[in-house]
């Protein structure tokens, strides 16, 4: 199987990301189970392993650590910082957007100690602070690099400008945000900024966060702390309208000869060589159906098609409620 370039590192085309074992989707399933996915992901070939402090307050980097350490010289460790849990003084852990030297260090130390490693392969700066240039933040991030502590550096969901500034300062090897056939943003200018510099695009929620996989039919099921009720598209009446781009996207997937969660990773594996994509999942059945999209080969007419079909133009609703918006530094498309 030919591998994608992070880096310095070589890796299987599709990672896991790992958010979903504890973070995120409503009630966590039992770290068995998380468990079990980890180790099917080793079996199957995955090499790229996503996980970050915030993901269950820790919770995630310390199921990750205690699974993956006999694994250790066989994978890709990516984590992330600058974005962590912090208790408040009512004994609560909140989430804290934080990129000032110190607390980069912090949650780095934090991290290294939870996953049960020495080096972190890829550290992302999980959101840019706007208080704090993102200069300083890789700044320090960079100085990681220097103790060993980290080997290369990322940025998530941040614009092509802050991407190139924090260029200049340091290598950056990878930026990630979501990007799938329903959230176009990349396709802006970071996508072409990351082809000039040199820099992979690790692509989060590819499967649309369930949509693309044919699997959430009705939102009024969601858990309350399911963060998908905080997101516009999934508002019931938005969500009605973007229920009916799904039968001709199956009838695409159809054709493809594929599943409608292999075509959505397919389509972001023919659209740039420099694309990993992250999907997550708890289910051991939906990992191999995700891995399958490796061995999918889509024609150039049949992707115009489902370009076509589902766009920034054909969905409805944003990706991100108004206030999730103002913490990232993505572009973005004008309101319809």
């Amino acid at each position: 199987m030919p591998q994608r370039s992070i880096g310095p590192f070589q890796v299987f085309p599709i990672g896991l990301g790992c958010m979903n074992f504890s973070h995120a989707y409503g009630t966590p399933p039992p770290p068995e189970q998380g468990e079990r996915v980890l180790l099917a992901a080793l079996d199957q070939g995955v090499t790229l392993f996503d996980t970050a402090a915030l993901y269950g307050f820790g919770g995630n980097e310390t199921i990750v650590g205690r699974v993956l350490k006999p694994h250790r010289s066989r994978i890709t460790l990516a984590s992330k910082g600058g974005m962590a849990g912090v208790q408040g003084d009512d004994g609560v852990m909140r989430r804290v957007i934080d990129g000032r030297p110190e607390a980069i260090r912090r949650n780095c130390e934090d991290s290294l100690r939870r996953l049960q490693t020495e080096v972190i392969d890829l550290y992302y700066l999980h959101r840019w602070d706007k208080k704090v240039p993102v200069e300083e933040s890789v700044g320090a991030m960079g100085r990681l690099v220097e103790q060993g502590k980290v080997r290369a550096l990322g940025l998530s969901e941040v614009s092509a400008a802050t991407i190139r500034k924090a260029h200049a300062v340091h290598p950056i090897a990878a930026v990630q945000t979501e990007y799938s056939l329903w959230t176009r943003n990349p396709e802006i200018a970071v996508l072409d900024a990351c082809r000039e510099l040199g820099i992979a695009f690790v692509a989060f929620s590819p499967v649309a966060r369930a949509f693309l996989c044919d699997a959430l039919h009705d939102v009024t099921t969601l858990e309350a702390k399911d963060i998908r009720r905080t997101m516009p598209r999934f508002e019931p009446a938005h969500y009605a309208r973007n229920l009916q781009l799904l039968p001709g996207y199956k009838a695409l997937a159809r054709e493809a000869g594929c599943t409608p969660a292999q075509l959505a990773l397919a389509w972001l594996l023919h659209k740039r060589e420099y694309i990993v994509p992250i999907p997550g999942t708890t289910n051991v059945d939906h990992l191999r159906e995700n891995l399958g999209a490796v061995n999918v080969k889509l024609q150039p007419a049949l992707i115009e098609r489902l370009d076509a079909h589902i766009n920034q133009r054909t969905v409805s609703g944003h990706r991100y409620s108004a206030q999730s918006r103002s913490e990232v530094d993505t572009e973005d498309y004008p309101e319809a």
